[in-house]
C-alpha cells in the first residue's frame, strides 16, 4: 500500500508539471507587465495560443525530410520522459534507477539536438545561424549543469552513512540525490550550495532562452537564436515546440528548488506545495531579471557562462578538498 502512495504522489507531480507548465510562461509575462505598470496578457493566453495551434493544419517546404516533421515529436518526448525522472517535493521519480541524473541531462540535450535538426534540414541559412549559436551556447551551459549536480552529489556523499564511493553510487539517481537534501545539508555545506544554486541559476536562464541569453519576442535577425531555429514550424508542430519549452523550464525550477528549498515536514502534501511555491517564485525572479536588464551582446553570453561553470567547478573542488564553511 505504501508503494502506491508514493506512486501516486510522484504521478501527482507529473500531473503538475503537465498541467500548470504553461502558466510559468504566463507568470513571467505578468511579472514583466507589473513591473513596467501594464495589465499584461491573460492568465490562460498560453494555454488558448497552444489550443489555437493543435487546431491549425501544418505546412511543409519541399526541401524538408522527414527530419524537420519529426523534431517537434522528439523533443516533445524527451522533455517528457525527462519529467519521468524528475522528483519533486517529498515525492521520488516515477522512474529511477542508478544514473538517471545522467540521462536526465542528456534527454535534455536530446530535445536541443532535435530542434536544431529540423532548423538545419530546412536549408534556410538564417535558421542555421540561429542553430549554430544554440549549439555554441548549450556547449558552454551543459559543463555547468553537470559540475553543479556531481559536486552536491559528491558533497551529500560525503555526509551520509557508509563509504563515500558506495554513497555516491547510489546519489547518482536524481531520486536519491534528492531524498538526501535535507535543511540541515546547509548548515554543513552552505557555501558549496550557494555557488551550485547560482550556477544552476544561470544554467535555467540559458537552457530556457531568458535574456540575458535570449529574447523570445524579439524578430532581429542579430539577435535570435531559439525563436529564428523554429521560425518555419507551424500548427501543432509548434505547438509541440512551446509546450516542451514550457516542460523543459519547469524540470530546471525543479531541480533548483530541490537543491535551495530541501522541505522534509513528514507531511507529504505539504512538502509538495513548498516545493511548488518554489517553482513559482523562481518564475517570478526569472520575470524580475527580464524586466530590469537587456539581452547581453553576443559576445559577452561566453563570458557568463564560463562564469558559472568556473562556480560549479569551484564548489565541486571545495568539496573534493573538504571545505565546508558553516560547519557546526
Amino acid at each position: 500500500m505504501k508503494w502506491d502512495w508514493d506512486e501516486a504522489l510522484s504521478a501527482l507531480h507529473l500531473l503538475l508539471a503537465l498541467v500548470l507548465a504553461p502558466l510559468l510562461m504566463s507568470l513571467i509575462n505578468r511579472t514583466k507587465a507589473l513591473v513596467a505598470g501594464r495589465v499584461g496578457q491573460p492568465w490562460l493566453q498560453p494555454y488558448w495560443d497552444l489550443w489555437k495551434l493543435l487546431h491549425k493544419g501544418a505546412v511543409y517546404s519541399r526541401t524538408t525530410t522527414w527530419v524537420f516533421r519529426a523534431g517537434p515529436m522528439v523533443g516533445l518526448a524527451a522533455m517528457l520522459t525527462a519529467l519521468f525522472l524528475l522528483p519533486f517535493g517529498s515525492a521520488r521519480a516515477l522512474l529511477e534507477f542508478p544514473g538517471d541524473l545522467l540521462l536526465f541531462v542528456y534527454l535534455l540535450g536530446l530535445a536541443r539536438f532535435v530542434t536544431v535538426l529540423a532548423a538545419l534540414d530546412t536549408g534556410s541559412p538564417f535558421e542555421g545561424m540561429g542553430a549554430s549559436r544554440e549549439v555554441w551556447m548549450s556547449a558552454l551551459a551543459e559543463p555547468a549543469l553537470l559540475l553543479g549536480l556531481a559536486a552536491v552529489a559528491r558533497g551529500v556523499a560525503g555526509r551520509g552513512d557508509g563509504p563515500s564511493e558506495m554513497v555516491s553510487q547510489s546519489l547518482a539517481s536524481l531520486s536519491e540525490l534528492h531524498a538526501a537534501m535535507a535543511p540541515g545539508v546547509w548548515g554543513q555545506a552552505a557555501l558549496i550550495l550557494v555557488l551550485v544554486a547560482f550556477a544552476l541559476g544561470i544554467v535555467l536562464l540559458a537552457e530556457a532562452a531568458r535574456i540575458p541569453f535570449d529574447d523570445r519576442t524579439t524578430h532581429l535577425e542579430l539577435t535570435m537564436i531559439h525563436e529564428v531555429m523554429v521560425l518555419d514550424h507551424g500548427g501543432p508542430d509548434f505547438a509541440f515546440i512551446l509546450y516542451a519549452q514550457a516542460l523543459k523550464f519547469w524540470a530546471l525550477a525543479a531541480v533548483l528548488v530541490g537543491l535551495v528549498l530541501p522541505t522534509r515536514t513528514g507531511l507529504v502534501l505539504v512538502d509538495e506545495l513548498v516545493a511548488l511555491a518554489g517553482v513559482l517564485g523562481v518564475t517570478v525572479t526569472v520575470g524580475v531579471i527580464e524586466s530590469v536588464m537587456a539581452r547581453l551582446r553576443l559576445n559577452r553570453v561566453p563570458q557568463l557562462l564560463i562564469g558559472a561553470t568556473s562556480v560549479a567547478g569551484l564548489a565541486f573542488v571545495l568539496e573534493r578538498q573538504g571545505v565546508s564553511l558553516l560547519s557546526p
